[in-house]
Order: C-alpha cells, then sequence, then structure tokens
C-alpha cells in the first residue's frame, strides 16, 4: 500500500499518540483519524510533544491538528472528538485501514482490541508505565491478539498513572516503536504480526529493546482456534468494558 493512500486511526493523542503521529507524518502516510475527548493539561507538557503553553485548556484534538498541520501541511485529517465507545467502536476503525491504540486504560484497550477484529482491520497496541513502554503488532486476522496476552479486563484495582507514573522518554519511545510496526504493516511486512517490542529504560544499553513473537492462544475468547472459542466474541456487548481502572499511559 502506498503511505500517501493509506488511512490510519490514532485512539489517544496523549504520550503516546503524539510521537506515533509525528513519525507518520514524516513518512508520509497520507490521512490520520484522531481519536480523544480530552483537553490539554499543564502536567501532559513534559511527555506530549505535540502540545505548548498555549495549548492549556483546549482539546488534544484540535491542538494536536494544528501542530501536525504546521509540520505537515499536505497531511489530511479527520477529527473524532470522542472516545472510542462501544456504540461506535465497530464502525470508526472500520473506516481505515489500520489503527494505532495509545488509550490510558484497560477498557479501551479491550474495546479496541475487539472492534478491530470484527471488522478485520490490524491494530498496533501501546503502553507505557513507570519505566517500559510496548508495542504489539495484531494481524486483520486477529491473532495472536490483545487478549491472547491479557485475556480480559483486571477486575481487582490496578494502580492508575498517577498511582504508578511514567517517565516522559518512555512515552516517546514506545509511541516510536507503535509507529515502527504500523509502517512496517503498511508497507507490507507482514511478519510484524504478532511482534511484542518492550523497551525498559533501566535496562543495559544492549537490552533495553527486545523484540519477540507471542504464541496464538488456542482458547483465547478473541482469536481462539480450539472448540467454540473462535466465536466467542463475534458482536460488542456494552458489559465487557464496564470493569477497568486506567492505569496506562495514553
Amino acid at each position: 500500500m502506498s503511505l500517501r493512500n493509506a488511512r490510519v486511526l490514532v485512539v489517544g493523542m496523549g504520550g503516546l499518540g503524539a510521537p506515533l503521529c509525528l513519525a507518520l507524518g514524516r513518512a508520509g502516510v497520507g490521512t490520520l483519524g484522531l481519536v480523544d475527548d480530552d483537553a490539554v493539561e499543564r502536567s501532559n507538557l513534559h511527555r506530549q510533544i505535540l502540545f505548548r503553553d498555549g495549548d492549556v485548556g483546549t482539546s488534544k484534538i484540535a491542538a494536536g491538528q494544528r501542530a501536525l498541520s504546521e509540520l505537515f501541511p499536505d497531511l489530511r485529517f479527520e477529527a473524532h472528538e470522542t472516545r472510542l465507545l462501544p456504540d461506535n467502536a465497530v464502525e470508526l476503525v472500520s473506516r481505515y485501514d489500520l489503527v494505532v491504540e495509545g488509550s490510558d486504560n484497560f477498557a479501551t484497550k479491550f474495546l479496541t482490541a475487539d472492534a478491530c477484529a470484527i471488522a478485520a482491520r490490524p491494530v498496533v497496541h501501546g503502553a507505557a508505565v513507570r519505566w517500559v513502554g510496548t508495542a504489539l503488532a495484531v494481524p486483520p486476522s486477529g491473532g495472536p491478539c490483545y487478549r491472547c496476552l491479557f485475556e480480559d479486563l483486571p477486575r481487582d484495582h490496578v494502580p492508575n498513572c498517577a498511582e504508578a507514573g511514567v517517565m516522559g522518554p518512555v512515552v516517546g519511545l514506545a509511541g516510536a516503536l507503535q509507529a515502527d510496526l504500523a509502517l512496517r504493516w503498511l508497507e507490507g511486512a507482514r511478519e510484524v504480526a504478532g511482534e511484542l517490542v518492550t523497551v525498559d529504560g533501566r535496562a543495559e544499553p544492549s537490552r533495553m529493546v527486545r523484540r519477540r513473537r507471542i504464541p496464538r492462544r488456542s482458547d483465547c475468547s478473541l482469536c481462539g482456534v480450539l472448540g467454540d472459542s473462535k466465536s466467542n466474541i463475534t458482536a460488542i456487548d456494552r458489559g465487557r468494558y464496564i470493569m477497568a481502572d486506567a492505569c496506562l499511559e495514553g
């Protein structure tokens, strides 16, 4: 696929979404769909690198589009000032060739995973907490998928970003890794499917970035291949996404 003709949906315009949008724009991706309903806060500025002091109080979509337009005047935007929700997720991801998810809570992450599998769209998930960032590429066939790693939303309390903390440079690295996987997929490198990349800011330089392939779980409720598990999740049920704590940077 020509990058100029590619349509990419970015879920979350925060610490992950900002650097990956810069990378996608610089690479020549033609259209970015931006999904977020938050406003810029002063506490965001040290890690959400699209924004500046004058953006505080304005929507992240508007501020991000302004910054990206200044750098990439030919880049086309489609603004969705909303969260990805059970009522709009499948329809929204279906409009794009690839989805890149950098949200700040498990509910949105699992919803994105399920919607992309239902709509047969590839997705690159990303997360960062403390010193560790991750990126995972999932093919449109849905497997191996996000649920192969985490199975389901946590039912107990998980420390949120304010409690656990996150280092600004780590989200930049994680966003860049997401962009790398996304661009490789768009350019035809199907071997990235199932690739999990981890960056650990505390590790020795030679071991800071690790790449490995995750296996497809045969009993996964989204992409499993044994018995009836393959068809467990075929539609979005709002009740699946109501019990989650925000815990990962978006």
